[in-house]
């Protein structure tokens, strides 16, 4: 197994690629995504006045510039340190994930934050969290393949497909490209999935503790995924009229982003839980 400074690592880099998704939903959410209008400087200068959205945004480039040394520093580490190919390669597709993270976000602000590259930019961020997970999960040792009583077939990977969708289908709808219709269609379908794979997980292995945890975990935050989906909505609908964003409506809606990534990958963990346990 790799050495505990190498897992504890990977997890430090994974907690922060999440708060680079919160860092961007706080920057589309402040209307901040063009408050900075050049790339890679910030107005011509590497520190920007910090004032009106230019904090978000800025903030966000320094989260996104710590997260790709993070992120190319846990691949050559794992190069050196990691026997496994799979997780080697699951670090060097995190670091090709992060690099064209970035340079989609420059593309934005070089051609007037087109929504489609947008799109992209968000759903890469959703990749490269689930990369990093999948990579935490793998530094940690395999189940005893006697544990399980029965296989839990696909639902936990169908649910994390059905996760990222959302996010896809939310980032669509953060920047205008469709109504919230699709999403609340397709939510019902993603919360479905995740419901079925972890209470099944749940059933057949009761007695199983890192089983029974992520799916619980899973559970858990998909049931808050909802109320948080419901409350977004309101406070967007509410605050509809004002003429520049509310707290309300903000903080809504980065809860709403944050949670629906720790909701995906809680389906990564679980579904490789799962077919490490069944193998």
């Amino acid at each position: 197994m790799p050495s505990p400074g190498l897992r504890r690592f990977a997890v430090l880099t994974a907690l922060c690629t999440l708060l680079l998704i919160v860092a961007g939903a706080l920057v589309t959410s402040n209307d901040a995504s063009l408050a900075i209008s050049d790339w890679p400087l910030n107005w011509g200068k590497l520190v920007p006045p910090m004032e009106g959205g230019i904090r978000y945004a800025f903030a966000h480039r320094v989260a996104a510039a710590t997260v790709a040394v993070l992120v190319v520093i846990l691949a050559a580490w794992q190069q050196s340190r990691e026997p496994r190919a799979w997780v080697r390669r699951l670090g060097w597709a995190a670091v090709a994930t992060v690099l064209a993270q970035a340079a989609l976000g420059g593309a934005v602000v070089r051609f007037i934050d087109p929504k489609s590259l947008s799109i992209a930019h968000a759903c890469l961020a959703q990749i490269c969290f689930g990369l990093t997970v999948a990579i935490v999960v793998g530094h940690y040792p395999s189940l005893p393949t006697s544990a399980a009583s029965a296989s839990s077939g696909p639902a936990p990977t169908l649910a994390a497909a059905a996760l990222f969708l959302q996010t896809i289908l939310g980032a669509a709808v953060r920047h205008g490209a469709m109504t919230v219709v699709p999403h609340i269609a397709a939510a019902v379908v993603a919360t479905a999935l995740a419901m079925w794979s972890a209470l099944q997980v749940l059933m057949r292995h009761m007695e199983n503790a890192p089983l029974r945890r992520a799916a619980t975990l899973l559970l858990a935050l998909t049931f808050l995924q909802v109320f948080l989906g419901l409350a977004a909505y309101a406070a967007l609908a509410a605050t509809a009229d004002y003429p520049q964003p509310m707290p309300v409506m903000i903080w809504a809606t980065v809860a709403h982003v944050a949670v629906g990534s720790l909701a995906f990958g809680a389906a990564i963990a679980l579904a490789m839980i799962v077919y490490r346990n069944d193998k």
